[in-house]
């Protein structure tokens, strides 16, 4: 397939600022889901490159909005934008149209990998660290900590590193390690967005915007609805009683105990808790080939 050029793209740059920038994506129009489609196709089918310009700048503020997400890593953010849109771009010339769900969802999963390997790249593996579960600490420790209300400077608390340990799947020195790492990468709030003058904003400006993004809600919801299907759709893998155990101890507000659970099928409660875990990681492995054939999980 080819590659569609984008030469008249809006792009951030420190000199410009972001402000302007951010002001400059506005001006596109968002795409009703017949219109998106019809667009989708004329790519697809044809190579037509004003219509894969048109799916790229009407999901610009998806991109920008993702990417305001990935702040405190020190790095530009016109280059963690500018990055967020060449994921964007990726999934534009992906993107298949007949797959069922919107361009937004699919284009999430490319513009967060793209930022990612920009990252991991910019503050190198040799500092991060190059295991999985080190990765997902490097991206998920500012989450883990602002739930857990532990957001002050410094060293965490000692049951904070605990949980935040059993959350993440790492070991506790490694939580502190991170954490000590990223602190002195934090960026300020009240930090200026910009070069405007007396138009420039503060981070703090961006956090929330009152205006619903579309983009975003159609992205939101439509992935809802696409694991819930495709949870449907794997639970089929599982024999009766796996499936009624795990949504007995996993899809439930409030979990059935072991023990009831071993008292109706008359074996121990360490048989249930296997059967429990096995069907666990049935699921997961049915979803994510499910996944994989809608074009989910597809990699760069």
């Amino acid at each position: 397939m080819a590659t569609p050029t984008y030469a008249n793209l809006p792009a951030p740059s420190p000199e410009q600022g972001l402000n302007r920038y951010l002001q400059e994506i506005r001006r596109f129009p968002m795409l009703e889901p017949e219109e998106e489609y019809m667009l989708a196709k004329r790519w697809v089918d044809h190579q037509d490159t004003d219509a894969a310009h048109r799916l790229v700048t009407s999901h610009l503020r998806l991109a920008a909005k993702i990417a305001m997400g990935y702040r405190g890593y020190g790095l530009p953010q016109a280059e963690v934008i500018s990055e967020a849109n060449v994921g964007l771009m990726q999934a534009v010339k992906r993107f298949d149209p007949e797959k069922g769900f919107r361009l937004a969802t699919y284009a999430m999963w490319w513009i967060r990998a793209s930022i990612q390997e920009y990252i991991l790249r910019s503050w190198s593996l040799v500092k991060l660290g190059t295991t999985s579960a080190q990765k997902k600490l490097f991206f998920n420790l500012r989450k883990a900590k602002a739930k857990l209300g532990a957001l002050e400077d410094g060293d965490l608390r000692p049951e904070n590193v605990r949980q935040i340990a059993q959350d993440l799947s790492v070991t506790e020195e490694e939580v502190v390690s991170m954490n000590r790492r990223l602190s002195g990468g934090d960026a300020s709030l009240n930090a200026m967005v910009g070069s405007d003058g007396d138009s420039a904003t503060q981070w703090q400006d961006w956090l929330e915007d009152e205006d619903a993004d579309q983009a975003e809600s159609y992205a939101e919801r439509d992935e809802l609805e696409m694991r819930r299907g495709l949870l449907a759709r794997a639970m089929d893998v599982l024999n009766e009683r796996e499936r009624d155990i795990l949504m007995q101890r996993r899809l439930q507000d409030e979990p059935v105990t072991l023990e009831d659970l071993s008292a109706k099928y008359g074996v121990s409660r360490e048989r249930i808790r296997q059967i429990e875990v096995r069907a666990f990681e049935k699921l997961q492995r049915r979803m994510q080939e499910l996944a994989r054939e809608k074009g989910m999980l597809e990699t760069a």
